[in-house]
């Protein structure tokens, strides 16, 4: 499988706190690559450094063999990079259907038509400002943003089942397999315990402070995530 996105020897600081410690992580095209870890284990900085909304103090991002270190978080959304974070992940004052345009375009040409909800229990909530929305309901509306994403390269996802109910939370595992199998993305998952139902050749990073303590295939590594 080749490598679409990674981080070699990579670090970053929180002002007098190093959260990832000369980190080494490539990420696949067309493969489910899920980052797990408790609180503070580093999974969420993993992917922030990836999508670039922090900088690395030390160490670089590669993206298809370029060094992509300091291009700015926006121009690697507009490369194809998707980032979905585990908060503050919708325009709160904006409806439903301006959240829903906004993810399209963003990876695509400007518009304003009205994009079709990925999740029917959006439908009847377009006209909706998000900030009205309930959790799970604000949840299905941020992953729309990955969902829609066409063509996206890379998917980046802080705790996709967060706020749902569990046969959304099992659909919503369908639909980013999907990106990765149908369509070719790297998608990557930063989650706590190794999710059910992913596809044959996933892979997991367990991580603890900052640091590697396992890489493997998802058959090899199930359970909570041991304490760290």
């Amino acid at each position: 499988m080749s490598v679409e996105i990674a981080l070699s020897a990579a670090r970053v600081r929180y002002g007098p706190l190093e959260a990832l410690h000369g980190l080494d992580l490539p990420v696949p095209a067309g493969t489910v690559t899920v980052l797990l870890g408790r609180n503070g284990s580093g999974r969420t900085t993993v992917l922030r450094a990836l999508a670039g909304t922090v900088c690395l103090s030390a160490g670089r991002v590669v993206w298809r063999g370029a060094d992509v270190t300091r291009l700015p978080a926006h121009d690697r959304a507009r490369r194809g990079l998707c980032y979905v974070p585990d908060l503050e992940a919708v325009y709160a004052h904006l409806t439903v259907a301006e959240n829903l345009a906004l993810a399209v375009a963003a990876t695509g040409p400007p518009s304003t038509s009205r994009a079709a909800p990925p999740y029917p229990e959006l439908v009847p909530l377009l006209s909706r400002t998000a900030g009205t929305l309930s959790g799970g309901e604000r949840r299905m509306l941020a992953l729309s943003r990955a969902l829609l994403a066409a063509p996206a390269r890379v998917v980046l996802v802080d705790e996709p089942s967060l706020g749902l109910a569990a046969p959304v939370a099992a659909r919503t595992y369908r639909r980013l397999a999907a990106l990765a199998l149908e369509g070719g993305a790297a998608v990557v998952l930063a989650e706590q315990r190794v999710p059910d139902g992913l596809p044959p050749g996933s892979l997991v990073h367990e991580l603890r402070r900052g640091s590697l303590a396992f890489s493997g295939e998802a058959a090899e590594r199930a359970g909570p995530a041991a304490p760290g």
